[in-house]
Order: C-alpha cells, then sequence, then structure tokens
C-alpha cells in the first residue's frame, strides 16, 4: 500500500520542479525589465540634458562671428585704418591620426613651432586655433597637405593703408582685433562693434554650416572715427620731422600743427616713425607717441609767455629796458649766463636774441605767484585730454629760491610736453585766447549715429587782445636779421616765432648734462596766424640751437601748410628778387656769417654754479693722454685712478661737475677716440 501511494505521488515531482525554474526564470525577467527600466528612467529624465548635449555636440558647433572693426579717417575722408577679412586656420585634434606629424608638416608651411602646435592639440578637445590671419597662399599649403579636420574662418584684420603716416596717432592693435595704443586703444568700445554668435551645424567633413544664414556685417561694425589731421600736412611734417633729425644727428624729434582759432590738430609727428602693418621687432621707445607722453624742460620758448603776462599787468611796455650785464649775472652761488653777451636790451630785443638774464629780470618783476599762476593759464601743468593714451601732464614747481625764480622764467626747472608748448602759442596767435586742443572730430555708428562730435571749445583767457598781438609782433623780429631764427623766415608771409634750446637734467649728476632739447615754436601769417607750428628737436649733435636745427623743418611745413590752405601771401616778393637770393645764398644758409647771435656756435650753459670753499670743479679731460690727464686732474685737486691705456675717452665725474678737493675721478683710457662727435 504504501509503494502504491510512493509510487503514485513520484509524477508530479518534475511538475514541482518546473514550476519553480519557470518562476525563477519569470522573476529573473522581471528584474532586468525592471533594471531596464530603471535605467531608462535615469537616461530620459535624470541624464536627457547631459546626453542631448553630448548627441549635439557630434554635429552642433556654436560659431563666434567677429564684428569688423570701424574705420578711422583723416579729415577729407582719406582712410588711415580699415579692417578687411582674411582667413584663420583651426582644426579638431580628435581628428588627428598622428598630431605630432601633423604638426612638423604644418611647421614647415605656416612658419610656426612645431612643439607649441603639439601642447595646442594635447590641451584642446575639439577646437585649436593653428595660425590666425594668414595669406591666402598659406591657406593653400595647409588644404595641399589633406590633414582631416581642419577647418578655415574669415576674421577681420587691421589694414594701414597709408603705412607709417600718423602711425603714433592711429596706433595699432593685437591679433585678437582689441586696440594696443593711440585712437585704436582709446576709442576700443566704439571701434569695436560686436561680436555675434550664431547656430552651425558640422557636415560629414566636419566643416561648419550656419543653420541661419549670416546677417548683413554692417549691423555689428564698430563706428567710425573722423579726425581733424590733414593727411598732406601729417606728411609733410613728418617728412621734414625726419630730415631735421637725421641732419641734427638727434636722438628723436617731434612735431604739432595747429589751427589756433579751432585748437584742431592738423598734425601729429613723431620721429623715427614705424609701420603698423608690420611691428614685429619694433621697439617700444619708437611706438611711443613723444609728442604727448614726453615732459621735457622747453627753456627759451617759455620767455613769450613770461613777457606776455608782464605786459599784460602793466609791469613793463615794449620799451622797457634791461641790463644784461654783458652774459653774466650772478645770483647767489650760481651765475645766469648768455649764450651771446648783450648790453642793454628792451623787451623786444630779450625776446629776439633770447636773452636769459632779461628773461630772469623780467621774472623778478613778474614775482614767483604771477609766474606759476602765468604757466597755468597758458595750459602748462594740465593735460589737454585730446583722447589719446599716456598723456603728459608737465610739473610747474613753485620757485621758492631766487635761482628757480630766474631759471623757470627762460623756461628750466619746470617741463611740459611739445602739445602743451604749441597750444600755448597758439593762445597768443588767437588774441590771447586758449583754446582746447583736439584730434577727433566725429564719432559715428554704422547706423549713422553720432556718438561723439568735438567743437571749437574756449578754455580761457589768458592776456588781452592787445597785449597777445604785442608779442606776436615781438615775435616777428625772431626771425629777421639779428633774431635767433632767420632759418624760420619766409620770402611771402610774414611769421612769428621763438626758438628754444634746454639744457637736459642729468638724474646721476643731479644737475645739467651736456645734452639739448632744441625746439622752434612759430605761427603764420604773423598778421592773421592760420597754423601754429612746433619743431622739438631731442638731443641734437651736429648743432644744439633751436634756430638752426628745428626753425629749416618749420619753415618747410609752413611753406607748403599755406597754399594747401589757400592762405594769400603777407607780401609781395618781385621774382627777380627772389632769383638773386637764392643764388647768393647757398641752400639752408640764411645767416650772415658775422651776425653775432649766432655766429661761432658755444655750448654756453645757462646757469653755472660758484664753486663754495673746498669744492672743485671738474675739468674736461677727453682726449688727453694718461699722462697728461694725470696732470690736469692732480692740478685741480682730484686724485685721478686711471683705467686702459691711451687716450681718456669718458670720465666720471662728468666735466663741470663740483666735487670736493681729493675726489677720486675715475678716468677710462682708450687706443683711440670713438668716431661719433658730440
Amino acid at each position: 500500500m504504501r509503494d502504491l501511494k510512493h509510487h503514485q505521488a513520484s509524477p508530479d515531482a518534475p511538475t514541482k520542479w518546473m514550476r519553480l525554474r519557470v518562476s525563477l526564470v519569470g522573476l529573473t525577467f522581471i528584474g532586468l525589465l525592471g533594471g531596464m527600466f530603471a535605467r531608462a528612467v535615469n537616461l530620459q529624465i535624470h541624464q536627457r540634458e547631459k546626453l542631448s548635449g553630448m548627441a549635439q555636440d557630434q554635429y552642433l558647433r556654436e560659431l563666434e562671428i567677429p564684428a569688423r572693426r570701424g574705420d578711422i579717417f583723416d579729415r577729407r575722408g582719406t582712410p588711415l585704418a580699415q579692417s578687411v577679412d582674411v582667413d584663420s586656420i583651426w582644426v579638431d585634434p580628435s581628428m588627428l591620426n598622428d598630431p605630432k606629424d601633423a604638426a612638423k608638416k604644418l611647421s614647415k608651411v605656416l612658419g610656426v613651432d612645431s612643439k607649441e602646435l603639439v601642447e595646442r592639440f594635447m590641451k584642446g578637445k575639439r577646437f585649436v586655433w593653428v595660425k590666425r590671419q594668414v595669406t591666402q597662399t598659406e591657406v593653400q599649403k595647409v588644404q595641399a597637405l589633406g590633414l582631416p579636420g581642419f577647418g578655415y574662418t574669415k576674421e577681420p584684420r587691421r589694414f594701414y593703408p597709408q603705412r607709417e603716416l600718423a602711425a603714433h596717432v592711429i596706433g595699432l592693435v593685437g591679433t585678437d582685433s582689441h586696440g594696443l595704443d593711440g585712437l585704436e586703444l582709446s576709442f576700443e568700445d566704439e571701434l569695436s562693434g560686436d561680436k555675434a554668435r550664431r547656430a552651425s551645424v558640422r557636415d560629414a567633413k566636419g566643416r561648419k554650416v550656419l543653420t541661419n544664414g549670416v546677417e548683413d556685417p554692417t549691423s555689428r561694425q564698430g563706428a567710425s572715427v573722423s579726425l581733424t589731421v590733414d593727411r598732406h600736412l601729417q606728411y609733410v611734417a613728418e617728412k621734414a620731422l625726419l630730415k631735421a633729425v637725421d641732419e641734427a644727428k638727434g636722438v628723436a624729434g617731434m612735431a604739432v600743427v595747429l589751427d589756433p582759432k579751432t585748437g584742431e590738430v592738423l598734425a601729429l609727428a613723431n620721429a623715427p616713425r614705424f609701420n603698423p602693418n608690420a611691428t614685429q621687432g619694433v621697439s617700444a621707445d619708437v611706438l611711443r607717441n613723444r609728442a604727448l607722453t614726453d615732459a621735457f624742460e622747453p627753456g627759451s620758448t617759455m620767455k613769450a609767455f613770461v613777457v606776455a603776462r608782464a605786459l599784460d599787468e602793466g609791469l613793463v611796455t615794449p620799451s622797457t629796458s634791461f641790463d644784461c650785464e654783458k652774459g653774466r649775472m650772478p645770483i647767489g652761488r650760481h651765475v645766469i649766463n648768455d649764450s651771446h653777451p648783450s648790453g642793454v636790451l628792451d623787451v623786444r630785443g630779450v625776446l629776439q636774441v633770447s636773452s636769459n638774464i632779461g628773461a630772469a629780470k623780467i621774472g623778478q618783476k613778474l614775482g614767483r605767484e604771477k609766474l606759476v599762476e602765468t604757466y597755468q593759464r597758458f595750459g602748462f601743468s594740465e593735460r589737454h585730454g585730446l583722447g589719446l593714451p599716456g598723456e603728459a601732464k608737465g610739473v610747474i614747481p613753485f620757485p621758492k629760491a631766487e635761482i628757480a625764480l630766474a631759471t623757470q622764467s627762460f623756461g628750466q626747472g619746470l617741463t611740459a610736453s611739445p602739445l602743451q608748448v604749441t597750444a600755448a602759442f597758439a593762445a597768443l596767435a588767437n588774441g590771447g585766447v586758449l583754446m582746447k586742443p583736439y584730434l577727433v572730430s566725429r564719432v559715428v555708428d554704422a547706423d549713422g549715429l553720432v556718438l561723439l562730435e568735438n567743437k571749437p571749445t574756449e578754455v580761457r583767457r589768458v592776456v588781452s587782445a592787445k597785449t597777445a598781438r604785442t608779442v606776436v609782433e615781438m615775435l616777428e623780429s625772431v626771425v629777421e636779421k639779428g633774431g635767433t631764427a632767420p632759418k624760420a623766415r619766409m620770402d611771402a608771409y610774414r611769421v612769428a616765432g621763438k626758438t628754444g634750446t634746454a639744457q637736459k637734467a642729468d638724474p646721476v649728476a643731479r644737475g645739467y648734462s651736456d645734452k639739448r632739447f632744441s625746439s622752434f615754436v612759430g605761427m603764420v601769417p604773423a598778421e592773421d596766424p592760420r597754423v601754429v607750428i612746433g619743431i622739438f628737436i631731442d638731443e641734437p649733435k651736429t648743432d644744439v640751437y633751436g634756430g638752426l636745427v628745428a626753425a629749416p623743418a618749420f619753415k618747410e611745413i609752413a611753406e607748403a601748410a599755406m597754399p594747401h590752405l589757400a592762405v594769400p601771401p603777407s607780401r609781395d616778393v618781385p621774382a627777380a628778387e627772389v632769383a638773386s637770393t637764392k643764388k647768393k645764398e647757398p641752400a639752408g644758409a640764411a645767416i650772415p656769417e658775422k651776425n653775432p647771435v649766432v655766429a661761432a656756435i658755444e655750448r654756453v650753459e645757462a646757469v653755472t654754479e660758484l664753486p663754495a670753499e673746498g669744492a672743485v670743479r671738474v675739468p674736461n679731460l677727453t682726449g688727453h693722454s694718461g699722462r697728461a690727464a694725470v696732470k690736469e686732474a692732480l692740478t685741480a685737486s682730484l686724485e685721478p685712478r686711471l683705467v686702459g691705456s691711451g687716450r681718456v675717452v669718458s670720465q666720471s665725474p662728468a666735466a663741470g661737475t663740483l666735487v670736493d678737493k681729493g675726489a677720486r675721478i675715475t678716468l677710462e683710457l682708450a687706443g683711440h677716440l670713438p668716431s661719433t662727435t658730440r
């Protein structure tokens, strides 16, 4: 019976296990489906944005479309700076099979460093610049390599069609089209325009295709800037200045041409020049706009303002006389010197022969407070706000000591920029009214909206119209026979102006060096000035006086400016007279040989210091043999120290320096003297 029961139950056993196995499989599938559902929920809901972005990254790109930079024009609409579209090359590094091999090939055709390229390829993910703003030839060479992943996009590149012309004024931009200097930097916001970002897709070859097309580039273009600069006068000024610096063997030169009635800057030139289209290797010193950024001790040009204020205050009249003491006037431990001795001079004579002593005595009449106030009235120690970076302010210290009052009366012991000096003379030319100099006339955006417009602006009246007219008439004597600048005289136009020859300060020796800053600022025609022209030569070596090195450049610019501005002649000069004058006088020789003002030019120090008790002045030993130099140094109670052999080529301290008796003087000797003369 038990066997029968056991036999009857056995068929149910396989069914039981089958059900169990089915259940397990079912549970397994349910678990898998649950996992898949959970994964789907995670992907579709929780990671949707991330995965969607990754998918779009395979074919979508955001393309930045740079704006076209605005143009810069001169006063007559001649373009000085423009933007042109050029190709830039980029690559998707992920598509490069062998980055190192690609870098080597690119280095040969593009002239870029292969190691630098490899570093970029390794750091970059999907986009790396290979080289920006390339030529069409370079594009063709890269395309010929047949490398995958390369793309080409148009970028605006700055182009200066006039090359060096007004380069210091316009400035330059970097590779990213951002202004680095000049107007390009000052008006960066107005010129740069607005960059646009547009969606694009990648085709099968990785090329970018805009889905919505390209908008009108003028809608993003930067504003245009129109200047007061006249291209023709700028060219003439740069040409004349380069010639003057070259002939004087100077370090640098600056020229400023202003319209005295409006304050418009017609030309602003610097030497040496540079080409903003190719600035590689150009030093920062050459790029500097010295006419604005550099402040010098201007020298005798400042005498005109001292005389003007003294006349305006009624402290002197044109006929007031001053004893110029035969060229030497002691003030305490110092001596004021004139480059040529004079006796009694009236105010006109003081300006005509540029007497330091006469100017110092007029300054004494004026007094400390009024002297400083005079210079401030004429715009010194304040920036004119021309709109260019780095404009110098200059310094007018209060002259506490008597010697400071004297030296500041003839333009030493204070600093000013070439623009400030020229603008101050423009105030005299404009009947005593100082006008604000300005360089930018209008800024207009792409839609024609005027963003900025400058107009003539009166700053202040500095002297009366009568005084200004009187001073201008006195300054006419400067360019006539017996004056310091006959080389500035013009046959057909009356000229008024003033020379300046200032000693340059030596910051090491805390005194003045043998270097000079020479200048001439003039106005033409003198009876109704249309232009004021300032010429400034830094460290001339052939001659040092402004009437010799700067005045000829003034005349060259003025002779070009008068017909260009349609200014009628001041006087009629018979053709026969002009011809005979040209035959008798060699070119550039407008000074009679026996003219006492400029004959036998000597480097006379404007101010010398009398030795105190126990002090001696270092003699000039340059060129002496070692034996002779030692003998002269010992005679002067100095202890010589020789370095080298031969003749003395340099010495320290410099000649003329006051030192204590027994001080050591180092003399450097060499087998021959340097060929450069000073």
